[in-house]
């Protein structure tokens, strides 16, 4: 019989939980704070919970965790990449970035990618498979327990769409700002979507008060259909009304990401386009000079030309800052760490094929 995945149920689902298998409610409040305050990985851990239902819970129950694989610390700002291995073999990455106001993760919220961004390494491969809510907890709780920090700001731009996983992902805001957990404030959390229109639309009536970054890309409808598939599906147009319609239901501004790739989206006719479409708008526009990959071609454009977009774009009015590069020593794209370990793998595999 299939484990049920304990670490994933809401403090109420729990409760209601222990009532089902004849336990006391209180147990609930119990179990609950072992796993997201204590961050307990296993039943034996819980002292205060009676032996005999520690035991019901180890044959019916699971805690969904992640074992460290990769630790790579970067020598010029302290940023830590982390490679965790699933509870099926599957890897996922997740980064500690410090900074004087605290300390920020970025986790991922699938295994793979299905929406085929051009230049992101996290969707080489394909989607694999959703993340549970448990699981992207996990990755703060074990960030947390590594580095011994507390962690008081979350993005969940690694690997993966979030509103691809809208259950999952609902669920995981839910709980990580629960006061019974960590009790992180939604107002530190941010989730990034290349723009799937219903989930937007979804997530806006959720009424959260977390940050939604839309990863724009391009200037107009055509651009970003050279660099995102998902542009094919949904309208520039309709992907800025849900935007407007999330700004407007939560009172959340609107982050719009901005790959800069030299020669194809960072030309005049793009600064032109992008005040168009932003200056009106209450919005923050994220210039990120895209990073190196080694299975696409595309280059980065330098300081100075990133520079120059944009002072010319803040000269026309649009709120514009160049995300500070963090961890530029090492596997810093999202994705690149797990590819770079899945190819040396298939490198190994091969290598014992040939030498038997």
């Amino acid at each position: 019989m299939e484990k049920k995945d304990i670490a994933s149920y809401t403090l109420q689902e729990l409760e209601d939980e222990m009532k089902a298998i004849g336990e006391k409610p209180f147990r609930a409040k119990q179990i609950y704070e072992w796993i997201h305050v204590k961050l307990v990985e296993s039943f034996d851990e819980m002292t205060n919970v009676s032996k005999a239902l520690r035991e019901k819970l180890d044959r019916e129950y699971e805690i969904a965790t992640v074992s460290l694989v990769e630790r790579q610390i970067s020598g010029i700002d302290g940023t830590n990449k982390f490679l965790f291995e699933l509870s099926d073999g599957n890897m996922i990455e997740s980064v500690l970035m410090k900074y004087k106001h605290g300390n920020s993760i970025c986790i991922s919220s699938q295994v793979g990618c299905r929406m085929g961004c051009r230049f992101c390494a996290s969707t080489i491969g394909g989607l694999v498979r959703n993340l549970t809510a448990s699981e992207m907890l996990r990755e703060v709780y074990e960030v947390q327990k590594i580095s011994g920090e507390r962690i008081s700001n979350i993005v969940v731009m690694g690997t993966g769409e979030p509103l691809d996983n809208y259950e999952n992902f609902v669920r995981f805001i839910r709980m990580v700002s629960d006061g019974h957990g960590l009790h992180i404030s939604q107002r530190n959390i941010t989730a990034s979507t290349c723009g799937i229109v219903p989930n937007i639309r979804r997530l806006a009536d959720e009424k959260f008060q977390i940050t939604l970054a839309l990863s724009l890309h391009g200037s107009n409808q055509e651009k970003r259909k050279s660099l995102m598939p998902v542009a094919n599906k949904y309208e520039l147009s309709e992907v800025l009304e849900a935007c407007d319609e999330y700004f407007e239901k939560t009172g959340r501004r609107i982050t719009f990401e901005y790959s800069l790739v030299h020669g194809v989206n960072d030309t005049e006719e793009d600064i032109r386009e992008l005040t168009a479409l932003l200056k009106h708008r209450n919005c923050h526009l994220n210039l990120i000079p895209v990073n190196p990959v080694r299975e696409n071609n595309f280059k980065r454009p330098d300081k100075k030309t990133a520079g120059i977009f944009q002072n010319k774009l803040e000269k026309n009015g649009i709120n514009v800052t160049i995300r500070r590069e963090m961890g530029s020593d090492i596997d810093g794209a999202c994705g690149q760490l797990r590819i770079k370990h899945r190819d040396n793998n298939k490198e190994n595999e091969n290598e014992n094929i040939f030498n038997d």
